[in-house]
């Protein structure tokens, strides 16, 4: 394909004898993407699986386009952004269309890089489709007289072929002209747009006429002329349903043609003759693909062109990390670049866009992110350059730097432009944003307007790959792999009572802190993400860790309501109940003390009663812990009011009195936060406040969910997986009794007392029950014979006499767990039933640890599928219920809580029931059903 135009030229009027080719960028990127396995770039794990087919594509279509049919004129037309004149028409247009695979994201701008190496026009624009921008060209190309061949099978673009105007699937060869789109639609090209706007399109929503498809509106418009005509002349119609369907849908169908008719009036900013046929240049080609690193692509390009191929070393593997790396500079604090003009953003934003990614870090000025207020935000798009923008940081006051006032610091940008700037790239559905715990910087920027997606978390890709090896912090992250420790916040906002806020800190520190949490992040997301495959986990982490962060930052978020003065109530009520056992407490010791004092408790005990197994610690004290407690309380009364009076005081303390301090006074809700990362197998934690650890099993505790409570008019609603990792091991250790007993809804701790200890269902001891039921939920935690005895207060060997009936009634749970913790052994992990990996390094240790260590690999994998499973269905939920006038509000553990409008509890509790217990699927096929109960109530207690 050669046509160049000397520069000192101008180019060639269109006009007969010229030849135009339209290729559909898009098509030939999804192609590419879906045809090929996955691929990474070695050197830094970039994904380039889609741009390696997509330059193999164009360079076969260079190939063959030649000889008498040789085009003159080419484009690539891509679509730019997700939103155009279609949505303004119709917010649901396109609705249904799945989001782009997130490795498919960073590949986007590279295929634009990629037709401009080839020297091919590449061209996008704002708002319209690359279907209308085809079709505004063809126009053009046909009324000069040229001719048009369009490089697609996209039978939207079938409306524009006929008068000098073809298409090619490239993929099968194969032309389409007129008689070609008959073949498609029954009709011919004029009245393609009157079908579409009759059948409608799924992929894109387009409503159209229910019920008619297109041969029955091929067959409509055949009858009637064109649509115009069909639908004035409908009640002639003689099928009843068909006849109502087009005189109530009139609008409806009317939208749909505005919907799928190809704007031919695109206002574009090149012309025709910007199109002309270039060679490529042999050294901006050679240069793009080797930095892709296609290998044989470039030799093969280097052979057309005639040129030396350059060649491509091979990254080498450090000893810093188990992947290749690529030659990073070594990490420069003092290098990073502090943002003080909007042009100088300009220049980062130009850099974000033109790579497709960035590594993006918020500063504020409070770890609480419902009311953190934003001080700075960094950026890093290449590892060793990264910038920080300053906006909120406070000026110096006096020589001893006491801030006396709220004045900010020179040199910063304003907050608004600087927001205004950045929103679209970080809303842009083409780059990938990249962080380090970026739930919290997304919720943050969300209170500033700017919905950041979508995003990377290296914190979630390490826990992917490394679960149970290590914690997940950034700073542990970068010494362990990167071989570099950061900057360390202390030693810029100091401890204790002299701490300050990050808006205090000067500037110029400020950078180097901020801008390397971003350099780092950026390093190690390059590192980690690559990792993915080789470990195969990458479903584990697409499917389960990332789209889950961005629904629990939407739940931390909506918060739920607490009412306080239900709180204070019950904490004087708690204070009166601790007075009065005080008291007793002290009248059983026939002395008063200080009860909260370990100490003092234990000189009461063993020096003054003289009770048995009182053993000192290095201080010299009496240890007085629960478990001492409890055994002692065998004895005597006191240690079990003890035990009492500090349950008391826990509830006190840490709810009833801490929950009031956390109730936001804008909102009047608590927003907890969930960490994903806080357990090896995959369970959430709560903090800031822990909402997860509310004590069900008294009373007491169970009356701390009273304060949680529904807006007016609404219901709490608590959906709850039953039994559910007794479930799961019925389907992992193959049990058929259990199996059968959840199939048919059995008692199914009544039916293991039955099958154990040989008794009748009716009529059955409940201590019989309770005994079955806590060796039930004990072997799921490899619970030993002495800790079965704790529990249910009996000797220990009976207690070890139930263990073994058990696993001689069930030899396949026996059989499980003497396989798991073989399996952990071999392979240094174990894996629930959905590819997460629970590390397990100390499973060969000796000692305590090992024993330990094999208790927590037998109940991983159950109590890991567990919390997959609900993970699965909190992802799946928003959709589920995004018709409907619900929130869901909280996690705990297996069950989930949503507030909603009382008249929609029953389709709230259908659609979330549905979610949940078809969460397994498809991925998994349980052999037993999953069960969830409902309950409804003006507060959460009852609700459960």
């Amino acid at each position: 394909m050669s046509n160049e135009t000397p520069k000192d030229q101008p180019a060639t009027q269109f006009g007969k004898g010229c030849h135009l080719h339209l290729i559909d960028g898009s098509a030939f990127i999804f192609r590419a993407y879906h045809a090929l396995p996955p691929l990474t770039r070695k050197s830094d794990g970039l994904p380039i699986g889609a741009v390696s087919g997509f330059c193999n594509m164009l360079q076969k279509y260079v190939e063959d386009a030649s000889g008498s049919d040789a085009p003159t004129h080419v484009a690539v037309i891509f679509d730019k952004g997700s939103h155009t004149f279609r949505n303004d028409l119709y917010d649901l247009y396109k609705a249904n269309r799945e989001a782009m695979p997130e490795d498919l994201r960073p590949q986007m701008p590279l295929t634009r890089q990629a037709t401009e190496a080839f020297n091919i026009a590449c061209k996008e624009l704002e708002g319209y489709e690359a279907d209308d921008i085809i079709a505004t060209l063809a126009c053009q190309a046909r009324e000069a007289g040229g001719r048009v061949t369009i490089i697609s099978s996209d039978k939207d673009l079938m409306q524009l072929v006929g008068d000098g105007v073809e298409m090619l699937d490239a993929m099968k060869n194969r032309r389409i002209d007129r008689d070609g789109v008959h073949e498609k639609f029954g009709v011919y090209p004029e009245r393609v747009v009157d079908v579409q706007a009759l059948a409608g399109d799924s992929v894109d929503n387009v409503p159209g006429a229910p019920g008619i498809g297109i041969k029955t509106a091929a067959l409509l418009i055949n009858e009637y002329g064109d649509l115009e005509s069909l639908l004035d002349r409908a009640e002639e119609i003689k099928q009843p349903k068909r006849r109502q369907t087009l005189i109530e849908k009139r609008d409806q169908i009317e939208l749909s043609k505005k919907l799928v008719q190809l704007d031919c009036n695109t206002p574009l900013d090149f012309t025709l003759e910007d199109l002309e046929v270039k060679d490529p240049d042999p050294e901006v080609l050679m240069q793009f693909l080797t930095e892709m690193e296609f290998r044989t692509l470039t030799s093969r390009v280097a052979k057309t062109l005639n040129v030396e191929a350059p060649a491509i070393p091979e990254p080498e593997v450090t000893q810093a990390s188990p992947a290749a790396t690529p030659e990073a500079p070594k990490i420069d604090p003092e290098a990073y670049e502090c943002v003080s003009t909007m042009e100088a953003l300009q220049v980062w934003i130009d850099r974000i866009n033109d790579r497709g990614y960035v590594a993006v870090d918020t500063e504020t000025n409070s770890l609480n992110e419902m009311v953190a207020e934003l001080v700075g935000i960094c950026l890093s798009v290449e590892a060793g350059q990264a910038c920080y923008i300053p906006l909120g940081h406070k000026a110096g006051g006096s020589d001893e730097g006491l801030f006396q006032d709220d004045s900010l610091a020179e040199g910063q940008l304003p907050l608004n432009a600087v927001l205004d700037a950045l929103k679209p790239v970080l809303e842009d559905e083409a780059v990938l944003k990249i962080g380090q715990n970026m739930k919290y910087d997304a919720k943050v920027l969300a209170r500033y307007g700017v919905r950041i997606a979508p995003y990377d978390d290296t914190m979630l890709l390490s826990y992917a790959l490394h679960a149970g090896e290590h914690g997940h912090g950034m700073d542990t992250l970068s010494e362990r792999y990167l071989d570099h420790t950061p900057i360390p916040i202390k030693s810029l906002l100091g401890t204790g009572k002299s701490a300050i806020t990050f808006d205090k800190v000067p500037v110029a520190e400020a950078v180097k802190y901020a801008a390397e949490d971003a350099d780092v992040t950026l390093r190690l997301w390059q590192l980690f993400k690559p990792q993915l495959h080789r470990d195969r986990v990458t479903t584990v982490y697409e499917t389960l860790e990332r789209p889950l962060s961005p629904v629990l930052a939407q739940m931390e978020m909506h918060g739920v309501k607490v009412d306080r003065d239900t709180l204070s109530r019950m904490s004087n009520a708690f204070a009166q109940k601790m007075a009065a056992l005080e008291a007793e407490i002290h009248e059983l010791a026939g002395e008063t003390f200080n009860v909260g004092s370990p100490k003092q408790l234990g000189e009461i005990l063993f020096d003054k009663m003289g009770l048995d197994g009182g053993k000192k610690g290095k201080t010299g004290a009496y240890a007085t812990g629960a478990d001492v407690l409890e055994d002692l309380a065998t004895e005597h009364e006191l240690p079990g009011r003890v035990l009492d009076w500090r349950a008391l005081s826990k509830l006190k303390s840490t709810y009833t009195d801490a929950l009031q301090t956390h109730i936001n006074p804008e909102t009047g809700r608590v927003h907890t936060s969930y960490v994903q990362t806080g357990a090896n197998t995959g369970r959430l934690a709560s903090t800031d406040p822990n909402l997860q650890n509310i004590p069900v099993r008294s009373e007491e505790g169970r009356r701390i969910r009273e304060a949680f409570v529904a807006e007016e008019g609404k219901v709490l609603l608590s959906l709850d997986y039953s039994q559910i990792e007794l479930r799961i091991l019925a389907h992992v250790a193959g049990i058929d009794a259990l199996k059968q007993a959840f199939h048919e809804g059995q008692d199914i701790h009544a039916m293991t007392a039955a099958e154990v200890f040989g008794v009748p269902v009716e009529g059955m001891d409940p201590m019989v029950r309770r005994q079955a039921k806590a060796i039930n939920f004990g072997v799921i935690y490899g619970i030993s014979g002495f800790g079965l005895a704790r529990n249910l207060r009996i000797p220990r060997a009976e207690a070890q006499g139930f263990i073994d009936r058990y696993f001689e009634r069930f030899p396949g749970i026996r059989d499980y767990m003497d396989a798991t913790v073989e399996f952990g052994k071999a392979h240094g992990y174990v894996q629930t039933l959905f590819g997460r990996k629970i590390h397990t390094p100390e499973i060969a240790a000796k000692g305590p640890r090992a024993g330990f260590a094999k208790r927590a690999a037998i109940n991983a994998p159950i109590q890991g599928a567990a919390a997959d499973i609900i993970r699965r269905a909190m992802i799946r939920m928003p959709e589920a219920i995004a018709h409907l006038p619900a929130k869901m509000l909280l996690q705990v553990h297996d069950e989930l809580l949503f507030e909603v409008e009382e008249a929609a509890a029953d389709e709230v509790i259908a659609a979330a029931r549905a979610v949940m217990e078809n969460a397994a699927d498809p991925a998994v096929k349980l052999d037993v059903p999953l069960v969830v109960d409902a309950g409804r109530g003006a507060n959460w207690a009852q609700a459960h």
